[in-house]
């Protein structure tokens, strides 16, 4: 046996005995899974090693491999797409082209991945976008981040900020045929972090004619103060997103600096004097019992204000939406929310639930225990499952009743 032969069976051997390690079998169709879990740690792996190798960046690598998955602007027999530059940012508008006298609908919808690679033009966004628009015969408009590396959170919210001011005014709206008083706005995992953050500054602002009438959050990733969350510790190891992976994202919406990312790791990056708020993320008052159970409320250990000082968004509520005031939270219309048992972020989630509800917000919660970070989204191949089209089936259901 030659040694090229040899190292592949070693590597091979490697990652069965990690990937048998860290699987559970608790998921809905587990090989289909596992065969995801599969591609994910070996994309991982290559990319971490050619970054360690100086040969290209983690996100890099990411980038290259996931061209093929790409789709371009092509309308069909049923939709007409388009895309445009607005306010640097790349915009796609999927329009039905079913002729009615009625005014349409309008889904603003921000997608989710890693602002580094992940774009609107990815095949199940893209086709997620598609089945919107012509399913509930609404205009879907898709906007894009900045995504070089020198752009981060604050220049990627001043951004999509703007655009959507900009949207929600009647005359721009009449262009494409909306309703202005049937506009949503929905996103998965980073985007719906826009969603529930955009949502709180429209619903805030007088001065902005337009408001939507419900918002949709997949997932959201809603806070920075503590990541020792109980979804945080039961999903150290889980597939797509383990706790590692989602540290390394979320540092990186500020930052390149390692020291942010190692902070965020040790849960000890917030000075006493941001104790306040705390008070938005302490899992055992906000969380349902069942899913506190197995672990242990601590009091937070306080770091140096040197983190925060160098980097305030993480303590910035407009950035993080699970840090907004009572008051702000009142003013929010219909929400939905899906979390998924398999996440780190499922507690971000599940407390938004309970303070929308306990201060007047009407929502919709599905949570879905076999499901994990990035379900919704596995509908094209050879990456489908049933349970992102069922996923997909149930929103449609809801936005078509309520929108």
């Amino acid at each position: 046996m030659g040694p090229k032969a040899l190292c592949l069976m070693i590597f091979c051997a490697l990652m069965a005995w990690h990937m048998h390690a860290t699987f559970s079998a608790d998921y809905e169709e587990p090989w289909r899974v596992l065969f995801i879990h599969f591609l994910e740690r070996f994309f991982h792996i290559m990319a971490s090693v050619l970054e360690n190798l100086g040969i290209m960046s983690y996100w890099e690598f990411y980038s290259i491999i996931t061209q093929v998955y790409m789709k371009g602007p092509i309308s069909d027999e049923n939709i007409t797409v388009t895309e445009t530059k607005i306010n640097d940012i790349l915009v796609r508008y999927y329009v039905p082209k079913r002729n009615s006298h009625k005014l349409k609908r309008a889904i603003i919808f921000f997608h989710g991945g890693s602002p580094k690679f992940a774009k609107i033009a990815l095949l199940p966004y893209e086709t997620f976008a598609r089945q919107a628009a012509n399913r509930l015969d609404a205009v879907v408009v898709a906007p894009d981040y900045q995504q070089s590396s020198k752009y981060h959170s604050q220049t990627q919210w001043n951004d999509v900020s703007d655009f959507v001011k900009s949207l929600l005014h009647p005359e721009t709206l009449a262009k494409y045929g909306v309703d202005p008083t049937r506009v949503c706005i929905t996103g998965d995992s980073a985007g719906a972090t826009i969603t529930a953050a955009l949502t709180q500054q429209i619903m805030g602002d007088s001065e902005i004619p337009i408001k939507p009438k419900f918002q949709t959050l997949i997932y959201p990733a809603l806070q920075m103060l503590d990541t020792d969350l109980p979804s945080f510790r039961e999903n150290e190891h889980t597939i797509v997103l383990p706790k590692s992976l989602a540290i390394k994202i979320m540092s990186e919406f500020y930052t390149t600096d390692e020291s942010l990312q190692q902070a965020l790791k040790s849960n000890q990056h917030i000075p006493a004097e941001y104790s306040h708020l705390f008070k938005f993320v302490n899992w055992s008052a906000l969380l349902p019992e069942r899913f506190k159970k197995g672990h242990v409320y601590t009091n937070p250990i306080y770091g140096s204000s040197e983190i925060v000082e160098k980097f305030p968004g993480i303590v910035n509520p407009i950035l993080h939406p699970l840090l907004a005031s009572d008051s702000m939270l009142r003013l929010l219309p219909l929400t939905y929310i899906l979390t998924c048992q398999h996440d780190v972020f499922r507690d971000d989630g599940l407390m938004y639930v309970t303070r929308l509800r306990s201060n007047g917000v009407q929502v919709f919660h599905e949570h879905v225990e076999k499901g994990f970070h990035g379900s919704f989204f596995f509908i094209s191949w050879p990456f489908h499952t049933n349970l992102g089209s069922r996923l997909i089936d149930n929103l449609f259901s809801w936005v078509d009743e309520n929108l």
